[in-house]
């Protein structure tokens, strides 16, 4: 037991003259924020902040002109159908029964083009 207890003994010195060096060490890693870090944090929140609004804009700019290329394309697909309508006005026998259950339809639109538009998407 006595080296027991002279192992134990050396163990515990030991431990506890690396205490307080440890306890020195972390006292000496945690310094006070200097003004340089404190610009430096501020830079960096800055920059991150610049890249998110650019990337936003950017978001944004691209929702725009997918708007645009869709509002262009449904206006495209609109005149061709009124030009399809227009053809087919211009075949229409107005004496025809086709051409008479057409004119009865057509009293509910502001005019025979777009009754015959609104008729040609229902086909």
């Amino acid at each position: 037991m006595d080296s027991l207890d002279k192992l134990l003994a050396e163990l515990k010195a030991e431990y506890e003259q690396q205490k307080p060096q440890q306890h020195q060490q972390k006292a000496n890693s945690i310094k006070p924020v200097s003004k340089m870090e404190d610009k430096s944090n501020f830079l960096i929140d800055k920059l991150l902040a610049d890249v998110k609004a650019d990337f936003e804009q950017k978001d944004l700019a691209e929702k725009l002109q997918k708007q645009q290329e869709q509002e262009q394309l449904q206006a495209k697909k609109l005149e061709e159908l009124k030009k399809q309508a227009e053809d087919w006005l211009a075949k229409l026998d107005p004496f025809s029964s086709e051409g008479l259950w057409f004119e009865k339809f057509a009293e509910g639109y502001p005019s025979r083009l777009e009754a015959a538009i609104e008729y040609l998407q229902l086909e």
